[in-house]
């Protein structure tokens, strides 16, 4: 005895649900990271020709209050002394390369207080790196 269903099984898989999720999670991601905003001193940097391409493994910032911030590696900026600059960036030296330390000073700091900086890196040891910003298109 034949029996037939009355309904068919579709053997067939349907993608709209996982389409639908798919945008969602673009659409959550999207949003959320342009309300993420970088904790970072501005600094007007000084324009250059050149731009090196030196990975520095750590960063020095001086603001246009004189103010020194130093970052390692990928952290956050934080506010030290001229005289514990050399220890805090002692301890992200790594042995088995060079490592260079970039320079982000504003362009309406003193030129001694950059040479104050670049002397006690010069006196560790460290290789510095003067960041600046390339040169702005010109306009026709």
């Amino acid at each position: 005895m034949a029996l037939k269903r009355r309904t068919k099984i579709s053997p067939t898989f349907s993608m709209s649900s996982m389409t639908d999720i798919i945008f969602l999670l673009l659409i959550f991601f999207m949003i959320t990271s342009t309300m993420v905003a970088p904790n970072a001193i501005k600094v007007l940097l000084p324009q250059s020709k050149k731009q090196s391409t030196v990975k520095a493994a750590s960063h020095v910032v001086i603001d246009k209050d004189l103010n020194i911030y130093v970052a390692v590696g990928s952290g956050r900026e934080q506010p030290v002394t001229l005289e514990n600059l050399p220890g805090i960036i002692n301890q992200a030296k790594t042995d088995s390369t060079d490592m260079f330390v970039s320079l982000y000073a504003d362009e309406s700091v003193p030129y001694r207080n950059i040479v104050e900086i670049l002397n006690l890196a010069n006196e560790n040891h460290f290789k510095m790196v003067l960041a600046t910003r390339p040169p702005e298109a010109k306009q026709r």
